[in-house]
């Protein structure tokens, strides 16, 4: 498990403790011969806990302008590409998917967590965008501050659903 994706982990688990929730985020571990199909997952018998998280970490200072859709996404021996078997997921397992891009700073520079609904970077790969700006991901909610002030699921439950 990346230290990202662990820290997303603890962050859930936390604000589920502290706040009584009964839910529990987990990271599946992947193995040489399985594939994961996100990589974290919340269980919970409330709706708006029951979640499917997909991890991406960006490098700012690499000069990276975008979260690229071909650079990012992986796509399987099949031709699938990720988005693809995420959404397929997410729509038979109920859950709803989040996407959580950590913007690495670089030296000096904090990093940040943002979160964005599956619906949203669905639509933009549908729509035959090369990805999502960088500005766009600053534009979501960060996730720890989410958190902290208690606010949840930024929308995705409203999000359109077709």
């Amino acid at each position: 498990m990346t230290r990202f994706e662990g820290e997303v982990v603890r962050l859930l688990n936390r604000f589920f403790e502290d706040n009584k929730i009964q839910a529990i985020a987990y990271r599946v571990k992947q193995s040489h011969f399985t594939s994961q199909v996100v990589d974290v997952l919340v269980d919970s018998p409330h709706r708006e806990y029951y979640l499917a998280i997909e991890c991406k970490s960006l490098t700012l200072s690499t000069g990276v302008k975008r979260l690229y859709f071909t650079q990012h996404f992986t796509t399987d021996k099949e031709g699938i590409h990720q988005i693809e078997k995420i959404s397929q997921f997410i729509k038979k397992s109920g859950r709803t998917g989040l996407v959580v891009v950590e913007l690495k700073g670089g030296r000096g520079h904090s990093n940040s967590m943002h979160v964005m609904c599956w619906e949203m970077v669905e639509q933009k790969y549908r729509s035959e965008e090369v990805g999502i700006n960088i500005q766009d991901i600053k534009d979501m909610p960060d996730l720890r501050k989410s958190l902290e002030d208690g606010k949840w699921m930024f929308g995705c439950m409203e999000y359109n659903r077709e």
